[in-house]
């Protein structure tokens, strides 16, 4: 055998061995696959078979009741969504405007480095942590007075590392060449930033702040720590506020069939919410990107 059919023997073994270890992986990331998803169908099917008898008008026009009595959940709702647009607009504008300084101002700098440090460590922080932060920063300050307020400016931590980041990441994606363009014609920065800037990067920032809700509107621990709940509506955010997660925290282990149901119809109208949420902003990106192309 000469060397050339030699080098053809080890390349073929080599192809041989690439082949074999590609369908094993292959076939291993199938398998993984396939067990996440029976796992979510089986979560997702429970969820619905469970839930689906308290899914009625009740459920939005009724306030969440007494044991052993029926019910719904319009106060929970409505301070979720409170919490939730306070939280928004506590923590959006100044995640939007730290993550514009990122990176347009500290792209290249260590300063710019150890902020995005931070604010990985923030974004991965327990959300129960934050909560009990605000609890001393807000709370406790207040002599101990649990508030829709503090609910929200807790909620509102979780919201700001992810819009930062987005944006961060969003407004680097954009060329360099737009803003040299702009730049040579003699507009100032700051107009650039929005004018140009923002207008490239919009999508990616709002689906950031569509995913920050997202993850928000499920958060049960910090609101634990600052809003505490209420059974009755209440309008005031300087006052304890129901919400959906800490109603259902709190029927959901109660011994009352009635609560039970109540937990399990508000998990479920939380999940779509979730799911319409992702949804949209999945379509923003998708559509944006099809107008680019």
């Amino acid at each position: 055998m000469n060397a050339v059919s030699r080098e053809f023997a080890v390349a073929d073994r080599l192809y041989t061995r690439r082949k074999l270890l590609n369908r094993a992986a292959l076939t291993l990331s199938c398998v993984a696959a396939a067990f996440g998803l029976v796992f979510l169908a089986w979560i997702l099917w429970t969820l619905v078979a469970k839930a689906a008898g308290g899914i009625n008008l009740a459920l939005f026009t009724r306030m969440t009741p007494p044991p052993m009595e029926q019910g719904g959940l319009l106060n929970a709702f409505f301070g979720s969504a409170v919490m939730c647009g306070l939280a928004i607009a506590m923590g959006t504008p100044l995640g939007v405007a730290a993550g514009t300084w990122l990176a347009e101002y500290c792209n290249a700098r260590k300063v710019g480095t150890v902020v995005r440090f931070v604010n990985d460590i923030l974004l991965s922080a327990p959300s129960i942590v934050l909560g009990l932060f605000v609890y001393t920063l807000v709370v406790m300050q207040t002599g101990g007075n649990f508030s829709a307020l503090a609910g929200a400016i807790s909620l509102a931590f979780i919201v700001l590392p992810v819009v930062v980041r987005t944006t961060d990441e969003m407004l680097r994606l954009v060329p360099v060449q737009m803003r040299e363009a702009a730049l040579s014609l003699g507009v100032p920065q700051w107009k650039v930033i929005v004018q140009v800037l923002y207008r490239s990067a919009s999508a990616g920032i709002v689906t950031g702040i569509l995913l920050a809700l997202a993850r928000i509107s499920g958060e049960t621990a910090p609101l634990l720590f600052t809003a505490f709940g209420n059974q009755y509506w209440n309008g005031n955010v300087m006052q304890p506020m129901a919400s959906v997660p800490v109603v259902m925290y709190q029927f959901a282990g109660s011994p009352y069939e009635t609560w039970q149901q109540l937990a399990w119809a508000g998990a479920l109208v939380l999940t779509v919410f979730v799911l319409l949420v992702s949804l949209g902003a999945r379509a923003l990106l998708l559509r944006k990107r099809i107008v680019n192309d």
